[in-house]
């Protein structure tokens, strides 16, 4: 005689149920895993934490979900080499798309050189000047003006920009509107700067030089030597900090009164 079931009995958990739980929980704990193992983005996770707390209506302006500028700052300080290295990596992305561009591969092209304190672009002068002018008539070299100032709008605050014009010791020819080397070198630093302004770098951060024929790189005893001085230079680097000219005019002080 076959037992009978009890009413008040609720029916078991089917046995697909359980299985199919224990597979949810198996996911969970390989998931978790994997986040414990993996390396953080603080700058990501604090966007997305800033998306959420919009949500909640807790960030300015009640229901806003993007992290204003100063907001993100305060909350993600970012290390200055750190900033550094990734600018540097911007700068030499653009410049090998550049050279792709201009197909500079057997002549002088875009390079990146470390420095005491930052880093320097050089800009071989026939890829931005004909002979004795200091007018910008390369399409290709305008483009990646755009690109340097976009990612100089992207560097902090704390690093400024100086351009630098050089040439060979070869005095500019009849041509020219310029009579000596002096005169080209500042005119073409200050034209690669006219541009850089043009295209949105603020010109507090800013400045430009010419340095004539005497700061060269290479000998100016052959034609490849002199190509290489013939440059504009793009260089990053550091301001110096309030901190550095307070202990400056310190020292001035101490030495004016031993005198």
């Amino acid at each position: 005689m076959a037992a009978k079931k009890c009413p008040d009995c609720p029916e078991c958990m089917p046995d697909w149920l359980a299985a199919f739980g224990d597979l949810m929980s198996l996911l969970l704990c390989f998931f978790v895993l994997l986040l414990s193992m993996s390396s953080m983005d603080a700058k990501k996770v604090n966007e997305a934490i800033g998306s959420l707390s919009g949500a909640m209506s807790v960030l300015e302006g009640g229901t806003k979900t993007e992290i204003s500028k100063k907001n993100q700052e305060e909350s993600t300080p970012v290390e200055s080499q750190d900033a550094t290295s990734l600018t540097v990596k911007k700068v030499s992305q653009a410049a090998t798309d550049a050279n792709e561009m201009m197909k500079r591969g057997d002549g002088p092209a875009i390079s990146i050189e470390e420095a005491e304190d930052g880093f320097v672009i050089n800009l071989p002068a026939s890829m931005l000047f004909k002979a004795g002018s200091a007018k910008i008539d390369n399409t290709d070299a305008l483009l990646f003006l755009k690109r340097v100032a976009l990612i100089i709008e992207g560097v902090p605050n704390s690093v400024d920009v100086m351009v630098k014009g050089h040439t060979d010791n070869s005095s500019p020819d009849r041509n020219s509107p310029y009579k000596d080397n002096w005169e080209l070198s500042s005119a073409r630093a200050i034209s690669v700067l006219k541009e850089l302004l043009v295209d949105g770098v603020q010109p507090e951060r800013i400045s430009a030089a010419g340095y004539g024929e005497y700061a060269p790189i290479a000998t100016n005893a052959t034609e490849e030597g002199r190509i290489e001085n013939r440059r504009v230079e793009l260089s990053f680097y550091a301001k110096k900090s309030s901190k550095d000219d307070k202990m400056k005019q310190n020292i001035l002080d101490k030495a004016a009164e031993i005198k």
